[in-house]
This record gives C-alpha cells, structure tokens and sequence, in this order.
C-alpha cells in the first residue's frame, strides 16, 4: 500500500471512531469530574486497541506533513488530542533534547501514555510576547539548582507528573539567559495553586509557585542558557499541531453547517438558495483550504530543516480565523438551536475564542510578521515570495535582540 493510501486509511479510521465512539460521550467528558476522568480513560484505552493512539509519538523531523491529516481528524473535538495521545506529541519532540537520564526516567513514561507532562512559561508579573521581563529565577547553588518564581495559566498542571520551567539564569544578552528545568510536580516547593477558568469554564489550566525548589544538573533540558532556541522551537512546532487540530475542528463546523442547509428544516427555510448562505459556505470552505495550505507549507519547511517562522505564524493566524469563521457561519445558519446544549457549537465558539490568544495573540504575531515583512525590504532589498522566512545571515529584524516574541503555554 502506498504511503498515502495508508495514511487515508488511518484517517478515516479516525474520523470513524470520532463520529462513532469520542463525539457521541463528550457531554460526558465535558463534566470535569470523576465520571469524567473514567470517560476519558475508557476512550484512550479504545483508541489504543484500535491502533489510533500516539500517532505522533516519537514525531521527528521529517514526519510532520505525514502527520497532519492524521491531526486533523484528532481535532475534531476538544477532547480528541487528549483521546488519542497527540497530547505528548509536542513535549515529547522537545524531551528529546534532555540527557539520557531524563530520556529515560521522562520521555519513555510521556511517549508510552504513562505520564502526562506540562511547560510552565508564562508568568502574572511579566509580558507574555516578552521573555527578557520573566521573573522566575534559577540559581546555581554549588551542586543543584534553586527556582524560584510563579506562573500561570499553565496547562495539565494538575495532572502533569512534569514540568518543564523555564527560569532566568544568567543575566545580560537572552540568547544565553534562559534556560529550561524538567521538574517532578511532586518535588517539595513546588505548589498548583489554583484552576484558571478560560471564558468561564475550566480547561486545565492552573497557577504554579516554587518556592526553593531544588534540582539536580541533569534535570537541564538541553544546555544551561540555551533555553530561547528551545522556546522558539517549541513554539514552531507547537502553533503548527495546533493549527491542525483547529482545521479539523473547523471542518467539523463547516459539516454541521453544511447539512443543515440541505435538511428538511434547511430546505423549508430555503436556506439553499440565499445568496448570504452561498456566501457564507464559500467563504468558510475558502478559509479552511487558505489555512491548510498555509500549514502544509510551513510543515515541509519544518521537515525539511528550513526556517519556517513567517510561515508557521501565518498558518496559526489562518487556522484560527478559518475555525472563527467557521463556527460562527455555522452558529448563524443553525439560529438560536447554535447557541444551545443540543449542538457542539456554542463550546466550540469558546474554544475559537480562546485560540486567538493560544501560542501567542493575534495582536502580537502580525506586529511581528508586519515588522518582518517591511524589514526584509529594509534590510535585505526585497522579499522573497517562496520562502518569505528566508533572509540573509547578517539580518536581525523582528527576531533579533528586541525580545519580542509571542507565546503562550
């Protein structure tokens, strides 16, 4: 079997245990208790003996556009990334570059569903697009590390086994100011400290103090002060999977709507021939292919080792809009039932509100491409169409040294 007839194949089997077995109980998974819990557990468990579980599990470069139509499917719910183990995919890729120790005692536990590990970046006292202004702290005290610090909204952290805390341990440039601890949640000092509601309903996110917590030299991911490469890589990747499982929530939306206009209610309503609803499906299908293509492009440069941070940040600010747009043509064909319990819509129109802000705010990623676009004819003549994150070796612009650089955990 080729390789695309094979993963056509996969994804339909995906699609199938999505309409068949995750889509049906998620009002289930959606009550956040132990019914919940048990719900969820069921689920990964189904998904393991259909062989759909951990698809991007030990995900390298290279893999990424194979993986995509898988992850779109995964996305197609809310709960999908957590049904079907894509959940680790990011922070698996990036425990990769732990020692042998942490691969061993983090990373074999990540990939096989046996722990689940979370990234502790942003902070309440600094600015998010701005990792120079962290104020969590990382101190060499002879044979361990000491951090102190707090932050929030960090996601999984109640049920994270792991934390990767990013800490400031050197002052002066950032490119070697930053690094980044893997840390037991269990380790003394180290304190979730509260849920952090999102538009009113709770999606994992918490608040995390440490206080004196201790840790050992090889608990470093990657080198000491090398933590912004590490960042900005993470974030490549991680606006990337995300992208794609929003895609498949839009396609979602984009069905929803487009059966509801060939129904029975639809066709007394004539909704068929308006031309405000031919307008609205076309313009909805246009954004969903527009952002796919986007996220295509910036995954092959992604696999193939090129920088890819204009398009992988064009492809987070496609995604998003095309899963906005989505929900709400399809909230307006489906009237007020759009906005009841009956439909998925309404908790899908909370979770687009959110991804506007997810992995960096719209606001502070185009400030930054539209620096970068006017830069490169500023500094280097020209822009180059094909490869707009192309730039000469000598060019500094929106990635330099002014540390403005979106995220979000």
């Amino acid at each position: 079997m080729r390789e695309s007839d094979r993963l056509q194949e996969r994804a339909i089997q995906i699609r199938r245990f999505m309409d068949q077995q995750l889509i049906p109980r998620e009002a289930c998974l959606e009550a956040g208790d132990a019914a919940a819990h048990a719900c969820l557990a069921q689920l990964q468990q189904a998904a393991r003996e259909a062989g759909l579980w951990g698809l991007a599990n030990g995900l390298e470069p290279g893999d990424l556009l194979h993986y995509l139509p898988l992850a779109e499917q995964e996305g197609r719910s809310e709960h999908g990334p957590a049904v079907f183990g894509a959940e680790a995919a990011l922070d698996g890729y990036m425990l990769r570059h732990g020692n042998e120790q942490l691969r061993q005692e983090v990373l074999a536990p990540v990939l096989a569903g046996e722990a689940l590990a979370s990234y502790g970046m942003s902070e309440p006292n600094s600015i998010g697009s701005i990792p120079a202004t962290l104020t969590t702290r990382g101190q060499w005290c002879g044979d361990h590390w000491r951090l102190d610090g707090e932050k929030w909204f960090i996601c999984r952290a109640e049920q994270a086994a792991f934390i990767t805390v990013v800490a400031r341990t050197r002052e002066g440039p950032l490119e070697r100011g930053l690094t980044l601890f893997v840390v037991p949640t269990g380790t003394p000092g180290l304190d979730v400290v509260g849920r952090m509601p999102v538009l009113g309903r709770y999606q994992g996110q918490a608040g995390v103090r440490l206080s004196g917590v201790r840790v050992g030299p090889g608990q470093v991911l990657g080198e000491v002060g090398g933590g912004l490469a590490l960042i900005q890589e993470r974030l490549g990747l991680g606006r990337l999977l995300r992208s794609a499982h929003w895609l498949g929530m839009a396609q979602r939306c984009f069905d929803l709507m487009g059966a509801r206009i060939v129904s029975p209610r639809g066709a007394l309503a004539r909704l068929a021939d308006k031309q405000l609803v031919r307008l609205r499906i076309v313009e909805a299908y246009q954004a969903i292919h527009a952002a796919r293509s986007l996220l295509r492009d910036a995954a092959t440069r992604f696999d193939q080792g090129q920088a890819n941070e204009v398009e992988s940040n064009l492809a987070k600010l496609a995604a998003s809009r095309a899963l906005s747009l989505n929900v709400d043509s399809a909230i307006q064909i489906h009237g007020a039932e759009g906005l009841g319990d009956g439909l998925p819509l309404a908790g899908i129109y909370r979770h687009a509100r959110a991804t506007h802000f997810m992995d960096g705010t719209d606001d502070a990623l185009v400030s930054a491409l539209g620096r970068q676009l006017i830069d490169a004819y500023r500094c280097a003549g020209g822009l180059n169409f094909a490869a707009p994150s192309s730039l000469p070796e000598d060019w500094v612009g929106a990635t330099g040294n002014d540390g403005d650089r979106s995220h979000a955990d």
